[in-house]
């Protein structure tokens, strides 16, 4: 069985406080866009794990914490996993995260057809905090870890979305030993209601400030996106990658730096 794994970009990212197991209460919008990975398994009569494509670092992976996440709620023979990885590692596209949530959807729709995705999302958040949030993708609100999501109505039809990424590994506990978190303040959710112009100045993702203090080629991609006429620009996640959001086509844009990816939101 085969499916294929998508990234996200967050539309804003609060920290508000940390928790005392160690978390930290976040809210964001997360926007699932359709650059994967391709994710199969078979049966057999030994276990593994292989990859192409992009090298994974270290010896562990969430489809195996999926796997076995998926094992306390049913029994089936030993499987072969194969991840052809395309989405960057370390760039905020929550790429490790979607290969666990689409392992969960693939075991399902193999062994337990009739488990619902809200199970999925109870075991998905069990794995990560983004984890949850691929089960249904789309355009969701998330508070909490990350993992308390509810859909969210806002009109990026027939927007343009390009990505950018330089290939530069931030993980999550240096990005978040950077951050002051900030509870008091304006909602996100207020922000995201106001026009799309209006998000320059009033959508903030908390991680640039020290993600671009100590890779400061990353904001001088943020200015160059709104030079070349983004009506939004931000780094997703926890970095390194930038987006910028175009109210029309940028196919013929010269860029001066690599594109990872550009679309145009048929929402």
């Amino acid at each position: 069985m085969i499916n294929f794994p998508t990234c996200k970009i967050n539309l804003g990212l609060h920290v508000l406080k940390r928790r005392d197991d160690g978390y930290h209460d976040v809210e964001t919008a997360m926007l699932e866009l359709p650059f994967n990975d391709i994710l199969e398994f078979v049966e057999s009569e030994q276990a593994s794990f292989t990859t192409s494509g992009l090298e994974i670092p270290g010896s562990g992976n969430l489809v195996l914490d999926a796997e076995a996440e998926f094992r306390r709620f049913k029994s089936f023979p030993e499987l072969a996993f194969h991840l052809h990885k395309l989405i960057p590692m370390g760039g905020g596209l929550g790429g490790g995260s979607s290969d666990a949530a689409f392992a969960l959807k693939l075991m399902r729709d193999k062994y337990a057809p009739d488990i619902p995705n809200e199970a999925l999302k109870v075991m998905a958040a069990k794995i990560g905090s983004d984890c949850a949030f691929f089960i249904d993708g789309g355009l969701q609100f998330a508070t909490g870890r990350g993992e308390v999501l509810s859909p969210l109505n806002i009109d990026l039809k027939n927007k343009w979305v390009v990505l950018v990424n330089l290939g530069i590994h931030v993980s999550t506990k240096e990005a978040y030993e950077g951050v002051v978190p900030n509870n008091d303040r304006r909602s996100l959710i207020e922000v995201l209601k106001e026009p799309i112009k209006n998000w320059k100045e009033d959508l903030v993702n908390d991680f640039e400030k020290s993600v671009f203090r100590k890779y400061p080629e990353l904001e001088d991609i943020k200015t160059d996106l709104y030079e070349h006429g983004a009506v939004y620009a931000a780094m997703t996640g926890s970095g390194s990658t930038l987006f910028g959001i175009f109210e029309s086509e940028v196919q013929s844009i010269k860029w001066s730096h690599p594109v990872l990816y550009e679309m145009n939101l048929k929402l």
